[in-house]
């Protein structure tokens, strides 16, 4: 793998979204390739606005916004989401068209391998909704994901069907903004949050599994599972040990009571 120059290192730094050394660049062969062969559908829309101002990371009370790079917020009326790959029936779907898919809501908390974590109230579908939407081919047991900011990530179809998981468009009864992963991000509450894409722009069914982007340049695992160790609750302002991995609750403050 080639190394990270310095002028690499200063960049990334400067978006600040390095929390530790990276060790190599991504290889060439990890980089997913957007751009459509023959026979497969075009582009959606990122419905970015370039003049717009860049989302960056900050750090706001109760709920830290992250980011791989800035990058323009999406706009919702231009967005489609792009389901392709291993399925009967391929399709882009318009931000209406997602909102028509059976609605569930649960409360849960998203944990970021820095080692904070916050909760709150997620609104959208259940990913069986999509499945069976699509009809995949019954080889295709992963799922990849590409976001708006370039980001990549996969779950195997068993992750992708657990119990909690959420595809998310509203957070806290509102909307959700374009800083939490606006117009549609995803929710796994037992893995840390690199696992869950934000302002996701296409969905591929595969047979194979496509590393992330985060475990391709640091010292993540793929996997994503949520370790037993400290966590700081942006939300509750404390700061405790978890004695257990996979999904952090709380009993006083917002617990996983949704359906």
């Amino acid at each position: 793998m080639a190394k990270l120059s310095r002028r690499d290192l200063l960049k990334l730094l400067a978006w600040g979204t390095v929390g530790t050394a990276l060790s190599s660049c991504i290889p060439k062969g990890l980089r997913p390739d957007v751009s459509p062969t023959a026979g497969e559908m075009p582009m959606p829309s990122t419905g970015t606005t370039p003049t717009a101002a860049l989302l960056r990371n900050e750090n706001r009370p109760g709920f830290f916004i992250r980011y791989y790079k800035p990058f323009p917020p999406v706009a919702p009326e231009q967005w489609r989401l792009s389901v392709e790959g291993m399925v009967q029936n391929a399709t882009q779907m318009r931000l209406s068209e997602i909102q028509a898919l059976p609605y569930v809501s649960q409360a849960s908390r998203m944990k970021c391998v820095e080692g904070w974590s916050a909760a709150a109230k997620w609104g959208g579908f259940r990913p069986k909704s999509l499945i069976d939407l699509v009809t995949p081919d019954p080889k295709a047991t992963w799922l990849h994901f590409y976001s708006a900011d370039d980001y990549y990530e996969s779950l195997s179809l068993g992750d992708f069907l657990k119990e909690r998981v959420l595809f998310v468009y509203d957070m806290n009864d509102a909307p959700l903004l374009p800083e939490y992963g606006a117009p549609l991000r995803l929710i796994v509450p037992d893995k840390y949050g690199y696992k869950g894409p934000k302002a996701i722009i296409r969905v591929v069914f595969a047979d194979q599994e496509l590393r992330g982007y985060w475990p391709s340049v640091g010292p993540y695992t793929k996997g994503g599972e949520i370790q037993p160790g400290r966590d700081r609750a942006l939300d509750l302002g404390v700061t405790r040990n978890i004695q257990e991995g996979g999904e952090i609750m709380y009993e006083d403050g917002l617990e996983s009571e949704g359906n």
